[in-house]
């Protein structure tokens, strides 16, 4: 009696397998057709394994956002109370922007390289005509000399914030597309310089917001950094750069102002006796991290948000942030900041992708210099300027924007290049090997 062989099918049920032979052939015919016993289940890409970068991405991200969401509802609860309102309402207009970016952002990561590609021109020319709302009457709000917000049904917006994400992806894809042409002025400059003056003009000249105008200036220089443009052409944008941002800060006597609060001396009274003067805010945010010590005065137990320090929930916030946690909170957020740089710089260092290379020194450059610059205002080091601490701000589009821009990152981690696992028979097989030799 011959005995028959078994094999175990995906269902865990048992059948017996064909025995050599002309019918074993016609099996094994039938089989190579596709029409064999075999099932094979796919999970597709949902549960595929993902890089390192992309976690570490991902996840400073979804803690930065969680963090600014306590940070918010700790600086304004108070105030929102002493104005009759709910202690809430604030940090669920965040919240619910927080809802709505983090899915986007993870629908962001899933999408390919040459999606982006496909959609930088239309993403930047839509960018560039929301910009222009801000413009018409009736929509365009004016805020502290800045004509850069617009409201539509009681919603307050900053239309800026997407043009930061527009233009790194537009410039990652024209300096692709130029990658064999780069050595030549003509095409770094043509369409870069023009296109790019015209969106920095629109925010700087039209909007009178210095700041984001300054985000915008850095977007366009990391990117053409990370394009690999010869040291000689990329010093001639810098130097334009620079002489812009000084004519548009001489010609704004507020901007001046502002300039020249930072160099005056803590001993002027005009900085802590009068609310109106031009160096208050600056140095209440001072007050503010030298009130927090080491450990903080405790998470709510903030002084300077009862109405001490304005823009307390937005452009100050790691003021509150250092008053209530103090320089052990303080660390941590600069901290989180600086792995959601690693993970940056590590897509950046592994793609063989120069749009990927260039997209991703842009949004580096953006996130983490915006941070830089606005904890540097906070200290003083540099004059105010009003740029949002990213994540962590009180800001609707500002959140919305940053996230979708982890998300441009999230897809870029996905194509990085893995190393290769070795099968698990060879692996048994070249123990035995060993095992076999001794």
């Amino acid at each position: 009696m011959t005995e028959v062989p078994v094999a175990t099918t995906t269902t865990g049920r048992s059948r017996p397998t064909a025995l050599p032979g002309p019918a074993a052939s016609g099996a094994g015919d039938e089989a190579a057709a596709g029409t064999g016993f075999a099932a094979r289940v796919s999970l597709g890409r949902v549960f595929a394994p993902v890089p390192s970068e992309f976690l570490l991405i991902a996840s400073t991200a979804l803690i930065l956002t969680g963090f600014g969401l306590v940070m918010v509802l700790s600086a304004t609860m108070a105030t929102a109370v002493a104005d009759g309102a709910s202690p809430f309402e604030v940090v669920m207009k965040q919240a619910a922007f927080a809802v709505i970016g983090i899915p986007l952002m993870f629908l962001a990561s899933r999408m390919p390289v040459r999606f982006w590609k496909k959609i930088a021109w239309p993403t930047l020319i839509l960018a560039t005509l929301f910009q222009l709302l801000v413009f018409i009457p009736g929509l365009g709000v004016t805020n502290d000399g800045n004509q850069n917000w617009i409201r539509i049904a009681g919603l307050q917006m900053q239309p800026s914030e997407f043009l930061k994400l527009a233009l790194a992806l537009w410039l990652g894809y024209v300096l692709y597309r130029k990658q064999s042409l780069l050595r030549s002025w003509k095409h770094v400059f043509i369409p870069v310089v023009p296109v790019g003056g015209l969106v920095i003009g629109l925010v700087a000249v039209g909007s009178h917001d210095l700041g984001t105008g300054l985000i915008l200036m850095a977007i366009l220089l990391g990117c053409l950094f990370f394009s690999g443009v010869k040291l000689r052409l990329f010093l001639v944008p810098l130097i334009l750069v620079v002489f812009a941002a000084a004519y548009f800060a001489v010609t704004s006597p507020n901007r001046m102002a502002r300039i020249m609060s930072s160099l005056v001396n803590f001993d002027s009274t005009s900085c802590y006796n009068a609310p109106v003067g031009d160096c208050y805010q600056a140095v209440h945010g001072v007050w503010a991290l030298a009130n927090g010590g080491l450990f903080g005065l405790g998470l709510g137990n903030s002084r300077e948000k009862y109405g001490w320090l304005p823009a307390k929930s937005n452009d100050y916030i790691f003021a509150i942030l250092g008053e209530e946690l103090g320089l052990v909170g303080c660390a941590v957020v600069l901290l989180l900041f600086t792995l959601f740089a690693v993970g940056a710089f590590h897509v950046i260092r592994k793609t063989d992708d120069p749009f990927v290379r260039i997209v991703s020194g842009g949004i580096i450059v953006w996130v983490v210099g915006q941070a830089i610059v606005n904890m540097g205002v906070v200290l003083r080091l540099f004059p105010v300027l009003g740029v949002p601490l990213p994540f962590l701000s009180q800001g609707g589009t500002s959140l919305l924007s940053v996230l979708l821009a982890c998300g441009v990152l999230l897809s870029f981690a996905r194509t990085l290049p893995q190393p290769a696992l070795a099968a698990p028979s060879v692996a048994r097989g070249t123990a035995r090997g060993a095992r076999a030799t001794r």
